[in-house]
């Protein structure tokens, strides 16, 4: 006896709901009645033993609830560039890195005399991966170079080498929250003990504040400081200049008073 056809026509279009369910991702079916699965028993796992019975040492582990220590172990053991590089691409507890299309880690030469520490990648760094590719990098690299520096020098004493305190886009270009500020600081700390430069450069407000807790970069930029035991010179941002031009001369002043100091 065969299968009257409304019968079999339902059939089929169950099956292939249920196939797009799957196909979807559904694993379970709903139930008719809800399920407390915080009730259900969880049979703790039972240790394995091995012939040689080894006790292990205690081990401290920052809590994830403690993030900037997080931070700071993971920074500390790295060694080298690359090391710290993977690290900060493995390091997930920081929102930004979500929204973000690339972890943008550094440009220039790792030996340079002078280090340029920027705020955050925009939207051309994010797709390219590199910091300062945009307009303002494109205006900082006419800056630098206006005083015999560039990121493609390979002589350490003309040289740049170029990084941001946060290695993600924020969302709309928006300033870095001092939460996300802290939490990255210890991979920047370490990231400038590796390349140990000759002198810092901090353009806008976010590095100015990372390194010295200070704010207002246009009252501070021009004025030599100290920080992580190096000169340290506050500059206004390229991005900055590209919107104001006026303040161009003060940025020359302090590319000439960065000149200065590296004779």
């Amino acid at each position: 006896m065969g299968i009257a056809p409304d019968i079999a026509e339902d059939w089929h279009a169950a099956l292939a709901a249920l196939a797009w369910q799957v196909e979807a991702g559904v694993d379970e079916i709903i139930l008719d009645s809800p399920l407390n699965r915080y009730e259900l028993a969880v049979e703790p796992r039972k240790p394995s033993v091995s012939n040689a019975s080894v006790a292990a040492a205690p081990v401290s582990v920052p809590s994830v609830s403690d993030p900037v220590a997080l931070a700071r172990g993971v920074a500390e053991r790295a060694t080298t560039l690359a090391e710290l590089r993977a690290a900060i691409s493995a390091f997930d507890l920081c929102e930004l890195k979500k929204g973000a299309r690339n972890t943008v880690f550094a440009d220039g030469n790792p030996n340079a005399s002078v280090l340029i520490l920027g705020e955050a990648p925009g939207a051309e760094e994010d797709r390219e991966g590199r910091p300062f590719v945009g307009r303002a990098g494109q205006l900082l690299d006419r800056m630098f170079a206006a005083i015999g520096l560039s990121r493609q020098s390979p002589d350490a004493e003309t040289a740049l080498y170029i990084t941001n305190v946060m290695p993600w886009r924020p969302p709309g270009n928006r300033d870095p929250e001092p939460a996300e500020i802290a939490m990255m600081l210890p991979f920047v700390e370490r990231h400038i003990a590796l390349v140990d430069p000759q002198v810092i450069v901090v353009v806008g407000n976010t590095p100015l504040f990372a390194l010295t807790g200070a704010k207002g970069i246009l009252r501070a930029r021009g004025n030599w400081t100290q920080a992580l035991g190096k000169p340290l010179l506050p500059m206004t941002h390229p991005a900055y200049l590209l919107r104001n031009l006026s303040a161009k001369r003060e940025a020359w002043a302090d590319l000439l008073s960065l000149q200065a100091r590296l004779r």
